[in-house]
């Protein structure tokens, strides 16, 4: 116990104390989780807003597969991203493999039918109440899309952060696809992983802690969207 109390007071001064190594850690995990999330809103809110307004051959197929892809393993995910920009894959010519590039892609990858698969819900109920007026509007495709995006924007803002969540609590597609290389792909997750299997629990549990203070911040910010909402 006292070897825990120990490691506790010293992951404390690491934040406290702004550490290199930690601070480096945690800024290149915002900096790989925000733009997953950014790329993911630009690509999932309107798939999801035109899947759920327009009707076209294959609709339930590509919401069957939204839908499903929403529990997509995330080691399978790596797997698969890893295979494409290996160097015998598609895209290996890049030489985007074990670099932060390639993590932005899987957690992508990761969040897009969330993302898109929440948006078409809301999108589709909202559509219901909407649809009489915006025919009489005479509102064509991208006014309507606008529209219903528009009129969901608290409801998609909590999406977006619940995204934000999702990836940055991902391990198993970062590891594989970033390699957890020191310096250059090692992010929150990786590390607490990596750091508890060597023993170094003082750096684990200061992650740990930055990593439940964030996850604390984004639910706060998504009661405060409701409560926004609501008002």
């Amino acid at each position: 116990m006292h070897e825990f109390g120990l490691a506790f007071v010293t992951a404390f001064h690491l934040i406290a104390d702004l550490d290199p190594g930690l601070v480096g850690i945690v800024g290149l995990s915002l900096r790989v989780s925000l733009t997953a999330v950014l790329l993911s809103a630009l690509i999932g809110l309107p798939l999801g807003a035109a899947v759920a307004a327009f009707r076209f051959p294959g609709r339930r197929a590509v919401t069957l597969f939204l839908n499903t892809a929403m529990g997509l393993p995330p080691v399978v995910v790596g797997l698969i991203v890893y295979l494409i920009l290996s160097r015998s894959g598609p895209l290996g010519v890049l030489g985007l493999l074990f670099t932060p590039t390639a993590m932005i892609v899987a957690q992508t990858v990761l969040i897009v039918p969330i993302v898109a698969a929440l948006t078409r819900q809301i999108v589709e109920d909202l559509l219901e109440e909407y649809a009489d007026l915006l025919r009489v509007m005479g509102a064509g495709p991208l006014t309507t899309l606008v529209t219903l995006l528009s009129e969901a924007r608290w409801s998609l803002l909590t999406i977006v952060l619940a995204g934000f969540g999702r990836a940055s609590a991902e391990v198993g597609a970062v590891m594989i696809v970033g390699g957890n290389i020191d310096r250059v792909t090692r992010v929150m997750t990786t590390s607490i992983a990596l750091e508890t299997s060597k023993g170094d629990l003082p750096l684990a549990l200061g992650l740990g802690v930055i990593l439940m203070a964030l996850s604390l911040s984004v639910n706060l910010a998504a009661a405060m969207v409701r409560e926004t909402r609501r008002a």
